[in-house]
């Protein structure tokens, strides 16, 4: 890759500057994104890329998919059983280099099950902002099946099909301020 990596550090997640969305299909025919408004993390860039660590922490409760009765939902037993099991989680132990992106692979708990995942990683550079901090981007993919961490609730549809997908796609935009 042609771009310089943020230096060597510890980096924590601006969360005023980032987003965090599932997209789930809905009626088959649409998609509803959820947004989660409060999640914190930390990356630590090690010399050795391969070193790197990742550490987020999702706030269940914090769903938000433009609809209270959806969302109610949402925190409730049938989907991500928020009184249960109030984060989410994704811990790295290494990233990749993967041809002009980055591979993450880590373990997410949602619900107290744990399975592996493997973000895409796009690095967007790095800027300083008015004030002389040093703020890196990065944006994020991958799919998961929701079932395999216990949300497998849903509705059959008359004309065929079910109300929910069982695939969610993860889209995340992070900005990180480096740490003195």
């Amino acid at each position: 890759m042609t771009t310089t990596l943020p230096a060597a550090g510890t980096w924590t997640v601006d969360a005023s500057h980032s987003s965090l969305e599932a997209v789930a299909k809905h009626l088959v025919v649409s998609k509803v994104r959820g947004r989660f408004s409060r999640f914190e993390g930390t990356i630590v860039v090690a010399e050795a890329l391969e070193d790197s660590t990742v550490d987020v922490t999702i706030d269940a409760a914090s769903i938000d998919t433009n609809d209270e009765q959806r969302d109610g939902h949402l925190r409730g037993e049938d989907f991500l059983d928020v009184e249960k099991h109030p984060t989410l989680t994704f811990r790295s132990s290494s990233v990749k280099e993967a041809g002009d992106h980055y591979v993450v692979p880590g373990e997410l708990t949602i619900r107290g099950v744990s399975r592996p995942v493997e973000l895409e990683v796009d690095y967007l550079g790095i800027v300083k902002d008015p004030w002389g901090n040093d703020k890196a981007g990065f944006s994020a993919t991958t799919t998961i099946d929701r079932e395999e961490f216990g949300i497998t609730w849903n509705a059959a549809l008359e004309t065929g099909g079910v109300l929910v997908g069982k695939n969610l796609k993860i889209e995340i935009d992070l900005q990180l301020a480096q740490q003195a």
